[in-house]
């Protein structure tokens, strides 16, 4: 697309720019829609997957097939709509309307409480690295192409303890590209994600730090700043919660007893 750049003397160019696509994704699960999302196109079975298993939708049930449209041509609904099968071995789903933005997925409709009833703490995990930190951080800046080409999308990743980059994926949604890691975790039978870390490019929300502890993540790593909420929510969970980790420093939320791993 070409678009006008002003320039601080008042002169202006015209030049050709990247920009992001942004389309709904409608989520089914066993046939019943759970979610709509707006979302990067790509990798949709795993968004699909991870958003099930974030929500606690899955019950534990395995996936054993994703398809694009179950009532009609993948081509008619333009590969907008992905139907998540455990073979009605889910929980049966509330059916959901309305469409989650691609800032938030479902902000305020889980309370703390209600997440520390589904998930068990987190196992201790071992001290953290904050070399290996750091190291995350700065890796996963060259490790964005859609962002470099424009400026658009977030990014998450999961790593080691080593530090080893595992899964990156991108996404116009900070919530969907994490869906996207543990969807792929997930299909791949590895979950848990114990001793892994979880890295997101922006800040930490609560709903982040939920996705990150149901899939079992020790760690979660954020650029920006997390929420109230959110470190609240890591450290009742049992989760290592790192922000602004960034410029060679980071500051550490959760636990707040650093001091005594």
């Amino acid at each position: 697309m070409l678009t006008h750049r002003l320039l601080a003397d008042g002169s202006r160019t015209r030049a050709p720019d990247e920009l992001i696509v942004e389309e709904p994704l409608e989520v089914r699960l066993d046939g019943v829609r759970v979610a709509t999302t707006m979302r990067t196109p790509g990798d949709d079975f795993e968004l699909a997957v991870g958003l099930c298993h974030g929500d606690g939708l899955l019950g534990g049930a395995p996936v054993v097939r994703c398809r694009y449209c179950a009532t009609g041509s993948a081509v008619d609904s333009e590969f907008n709509v992905v139907t998540v099968e455990t073979g009605g071995k889910a929980p049966a789903a509330e059916p959901r309307i309305g469409v989650m933005s691609s800032s938030c997925g479902m902000c305020g409709t889980t309370a703390l409480d209600d997440l520390a009833g589904r998930l068990d703490p987190l196992p201790p995990a071992a001290p953290l690295d904050f070399q290996i930190v750091i190291g995350v951080a700065h890796e996963m800046a060259e490790r964005q192409p859609l962002f470099q080409a424009t400026g658009a999308v977030h990014a998450a990743a999961s790593f080691d303890g080593a530090g080893e980059i595992g899964h990156v994926r991108e996404d116009i949604g900070r919530h969907n590209a994490v869906d996207k890691v543990v969807g792929r975790l997930l299909l791949d039978g590895a979950l848990p994600a114990s001793g892994q870390g979880l890295f997101v490019s922006g800040r930490a929300s609560f709903e982040l730090v939920q996705k990150a502890w149901a899939a079992g993540f020790g760690t979660l790593v954020a650029v920006s700043a997390p929420s109230a909420l959110a470190v609240q929510a890591a450290r009742r969970g049992g989760l290592t919660l790192v922000g602004f980790a960034r410029g060679g420093a980071a500051n550490v939320y959760s636990p707040a007893d650093l001091d005594r791993r």
